[in-house]
């Protein structure tokens, strides 16, 4: 790191810094494919994701850096506020629509999706949200790459909403409800999505184990971590679908 770069630290990607009002990050495969999203859901007037701004001289990918507060990762988001998260997903979906990915674009998606629908986040959760002046922003775009809307919705209520064993299911349920109503969900997917929740988290689990087994960072050191939470959460999820669905009727 040279003089006027301040590290940001993040749980998986490294060599991110700030320099002054711009965030520079390592430069990949993905990351023109990622540049041009982001550009699209500027020009679409989604304002929830940060401008792309080319490449600095060591051909890092320069972003607009978005000051605000870091989301909490304890999902202690207020019902209102997890609507208003909702509503930015649903947003994010809707301008991505329209999006047709530039030729030979390379995605990097280290959880397959159940399917591809449309051009998603996948990693819409507290730890990569700011509570900005100009609302909801999204950082941390590597992870963009082909998936489907209740496949990013099951990951993003699952962490906005804190549903965990911490939580009593029938708060979890509420807590659901008020994000996917923001999000607009139709009800008629609500028994998918239900079922969902706990294939997404268990997804997580298994990527983190896999890493750990094969010694692939920074997923052991994850795994290391937070790899109880995800397997108890996946169980959580799965042991109480029925409570989901009503919530999502």
């Amino acid at each position: 790191m040279v003089e006027g770069e301040e590290a940001l630290v993040g749980n998986v990607t490294s060599g991110v810094v700030r320099v002054g009002a711009t965030v520079r990050r390592p430069a990949g495969p993905w990351t023109e494919g990622v540049d041009a999203f982001l550009e699209h859901l500027r020009e679409a007037g989604f304002t929830g994701a940060p401008r792309p701004l080319g490449r600095d001289e060591q051909g890092r990918q320069v972003l607009e850096y978005v000051p605000g507060e870091m989301g909490d990762a304890t999902g202690t988001y207020t019902l209102v506020e997890l609507a208003e998260i909702g509503r930015m997903q649903r947003a994010l979906h809707d301008a991505a629509v329209s999006f047709v990915a530039p030729s030979a674009t390379r995605w990097e998606s280290p959880i397959p999706p159940d399917r591809a629908e449309l051009i998603c986040h996948n990693d819409v959760s507290p730890w990569n949200l700011v509570r900005a002046d100009r609302g909801w922003v999204l950082i941390d775009w590597d992870n963009v790459a082909p998936s489907s809307r209740l496949w990013d919705l099951a990951y993003a209520a699952q962490s906005m909403a804190g549903m965990s064993p911490r939580r009593d299911p029938a708060e979890s349920a509420a807590r659901l409800r008020a994000y996917t109503g923001g999000y607009g969900l139709d009800p008629a997917f609500g028994p998918e999505l239900a079922v969902l929740l706990g294939h997404r988290a268990r997804a997580m689990y298994h990527l983190l184990e896999t890493g750990f087994r094969e010694n692939r960072q920074p997923w052991a050191r994850i795994f290391a971590e937070d790899g109880p939470y995800w397997r108890d959460t996946a169980d959580y999820l799965d042991a109480h679908v029925p409570v989901w669905a009503a919530a999502l009727a």
